[in-house]
């Protein structure tokens, strides 16, 4: 089945001379072969040139860039081609995109997906589904990886099962999953231990007080929190404006097609559809049962022999979800008669792997240049390029002006420089001191809150992010000439509207000391 819409108008303006551009931008995975090739060749060029940077004790570190050309750097690449620099990279990753896509394969295809979608769009109304999408796409931020493999895909079933692009539901859900990945309304999440403990460590470091503007003590798995608190709701209705106002508006005059295996044309829940509905109900209680019992048993909390609390139910919760979406499919598929057999199963789930070719392509040559980025030191190099250009700026008297050149600083370091972990340790052991020796109101749990807010703003216009490839391969089921430089120019208006206005509201927090969190 397929929809054809008559080409809009030729655009004008900035969006339009973005898209134009960045239909120029090849595929992603000629773009990481290419940059593979460059920095092998500017390792050769520059390889051997040192510089100083200050590491996390407040001492100089000295780095020293590879020459990736030299034979025992040949031989590093070739030796961790494989299993290191590609399966492994990023604790991996690879594996965890391929293990949730077998969960929601089951579920994709026993056909439960396309019944929920039915029956959830019957109820909701198309004025609030936006503001829907994002919101659960910054919420998703708890499970990290979910949102990106789980809610974005199931946003394009959704928006297709209501008559309308795909494209507008994965673009609103893109934007909550990456572009709000810092906010949340659940506090002490992952990402809020790991900028928080670490803050504490640059500044205690340099002797600089780990003190809120009110000099009270900060707690860094909360620090944050009112801040990012007030930053969900807000950026839940951004981004539902956006989408209203900007993309969905000229993604409705795009042609799209729907896979050959999905019908929508008959949007009324059958009878047999409701049947399965209500036993894939029984498979969630079942299956969130199960989960709690592992949650609160073998996956349990507890505190290892180095003393410190280790949480095995939230380093597997993608795992568990994976499990959740397959106990729920295989109880649909087995109700509506989808699955008769064992056999059924497996064919479903060779079939979501049939699809994944795409990402097994992209993630080899992605990973590998990650890597040599990484080994060669030519990324923190780029960081460091970085963090002098904003240190020359000289804005002593002028913190609000410190803080918009951080955001600008990190945002586009974050295009070019991926990994909110290892940005963070770059930076931050630079930026948390200094900035607050420069001027006293720049503390360690404002300077982290700019960096946040700065690199999930630009997340999503830049194929340096691990699941831009990923995202791209879901948006070309629905449209397969589609370019990282088409969703470059989807993405844009999200990412600058909430790099300026979440800048704003941080902005406003600091001028009227207004506590980010406690």
């Amino acid at each position: 089945m397929s929809e054809t819409i008559a080409s809009s108008p030729k655009q004008k303006g900035v969006i339009a001379f973005i898209e134009r551009a960045g239909k120029k931008i090849p595929d992603p995975i000629i773009i990481f072969i290419s940059l593979f090739t460059f920095s092998l060749v500017l390792t050769g060029l520059i390889g051997g040139l040192q510089f100083d940077t200050m590491g996390a004790d407040g001492n100089a570190v000295t780095f020293t860039i590879k020459n990736m050309l030299d034979t025992e750097n040949v031989r590093w690449m070739f030796d961790n081609a494989l299993l290191t620099n590609w399966l492994s990279f990023g604790h991996g990753v690879l594996g965890i995109i391929l293990i949730v896509m077998l969960g929601v394969g089951i579920a994709e295809n026993s056909g439960l997906l396309t019944a929920v979608i039915k029956k959830v769009g019957l109820k909701i109304s198309d004025r609030w589904l936006p503001l829907l999408v994002v919101f659960l796409g910054i919420m998703s931020s708890i499970a990290t990886d979910a949102g990106y493999l789980v809610l974005v895909p199931l946003a394009g079933l959704l928006y297709a099962g209501l008559g309308k692009n795909p494209l507008i539901g994965m673009a609103a859900a893109f934007a909550g999953v990456s572009a709000g990945f810092s906010a949340n309304l659940i506090p002490a999440t992952p990402v809020d231990v790991v900028i928080g403990a670490n803050a504490r460590i640059f500044a205690e470091s340099q002797n600089v007080p780990f003190v809120n503007g009110a000099g009270e003590p900060l707690n860094p798995a909360t620090m944050h929190y009112f801040f990012i608190f007030v930053s969900t709701f807000l950026l839940a209705g951004l981004g539902a404006w956006v989408t209203k106002r900007f993309v969905a508006p000229r993604l409705e005059k795009m042609s799209y097609q729907l896979p050959e295996d999905m019908n929508l044309d008959d949007f009324q829940v059958k009878p047999e559809e409701q049947r399965g509905l209500r036993a894939a109900g029984v498979g969630l209680i079942v299956a969130l049962l199960a989960v709690y019992g592992l949650a609160t048993g073998p996956l349990a909390t507890y505190t290892n022999e180095a003393g410190r609390e280790v949480s095995p139910y939230l380093d597997n919760v993608i795992l568990l979800i994976a499990m959740v979406f397959a106990i729920v499919g295989i109880c649909y598929g087995v109700a509506v008669g989808k699955f008769k057999s064992l056999q059924d199963i497996v064919k479903a789930m060779v079939t979501q792997m049939n699809t994944m070719g795409y990402i097994l392509v992209l993630t080899f040559f992605c990973y590998n240049f990650l890597a040599l980025l990484s080994f060669s030191g030519l990324g923190t190099y780029i960081t460091y390029l970085g963090a002098s250009s904003l240190e020359s700026l000289g804005l002593q008297k002028f913190p609000a002006a410190l803080i918009i050149g951080f955001v600008i600083t990190t945002a586009l370091i974050n295009i070019f420089v991926g990994g909110l972990t290892s940005k963070w340790m770059l930076l931050g052991p630079i930026f948390v001191p200094m900035l607050y020796q420069v001027n006293p109101n720049m503390t360690p749990d404002l300077v982290a809150a700019a960096y946040r807010v700065a690199d999930s703003s630009t997340n999503i216009i830049t194929p340096m992010m691990s699941y831009a490839g990923v995202i791209l391969a879901f948006m070309r089921k629905y449209k397969p000439e589609l370019t990282f430089g088409d969703v470059i120019a989807m993405m844009v208006p999200y990412s600058l509207a909430f790099l300026t206005v979440w800048t704003t509201v941080l902005i406003a927090f600091f001028t009227f000391n207004i506590p980010l969190g406690f």
